[in-house]
């Protein structure tokens, strides 16, 4: 941490609690063949990257969910898509904002449209507003168009505020995501099941 000027998080698993199992429990309901096939942390249809890199809108993305389920609505398939997402601990936002005196704080985040609108629904826009004003730039998938592992995710942060990769640190919950900043120079932190990131620091 010496030489670090700036510092990425990952949203989901770092900051917000999520749980994927639930996600895949709700597909079940919905008749989804072996959903833990189609979704996982480690494994997923090639529809989910579609709408992580908004390649696909929310709308093309959930009609094409539907049609892996058993007479679902719209809206249940919505639901069962946002199960995953939990709480937000302030001790893990307070931690952020004493680190941000001392260093430039990006969020980096394979995420979608879908889950952000969930997301901010959940925790409120004045709660919204006070997490997002935390980071100096939020890098999200579906705006960028880019998300981990592919290398461009992490260049675009380093090339936009002129970091050197040693200058990072990069903190994440997916070993794929953990080997693809290492092989760019960038320091990391692979955070383990049930570790804060208070911890860390």
């Amino acid at each position: 941490m010496k030489n670090c000027k700036a510092l990425i998080f990952d949203l989901g698993g770092v900051i917000l609690n999520i749980d994927y199992k639930l996600t895949i429990a709700a597909f079940e309901k919905l008749g989804v063949e072996n959903a833990d096939l189609f979704y996982s942390k480690k494994v997923q249809n090639p529809i989910f990257d579609k709408i992580e890199v908004g390649v696909i809108s929310p709308k093309e993305f959930l009609q094409q969910l539907k049609k892996e389920c058993k007479n679902a609505r719209v809206e249940q398939v919505e639901n069962a898509w946002n199960a995953m997402l939990l709480d937000l601990p302030q001790s893990r936002l307070d931690c952020i904002k004493k680190l941000k005196r001392k260093h430039k704080i990006f969020l980096l985040s394979n995420t979608n449209e879908i889950h952000i609108k969930a997301f901010r629904k959940k925790i409120g826009e004045k709660n919204w507003e006070e997490f997002s004003a935390l980071f100096d730039k939020m890098y999200l998938s579906h705006e960028i168009g880019f998300r981990k592992p592919d290398k461009n995710a992490f260049q675009i942060i380093l090339e936009e505020n002129r970091l050197k990769p040693n200058e990072v640190f990069f903190i994440d919950d997916s070993p794929q995501h953990i080997k693809a900043a290492k092989k760019l120079g960038i320091n990391c932190h692979h955070l383990q099941d049930g570790v804060e990131i208070c911890s860390l620091f």
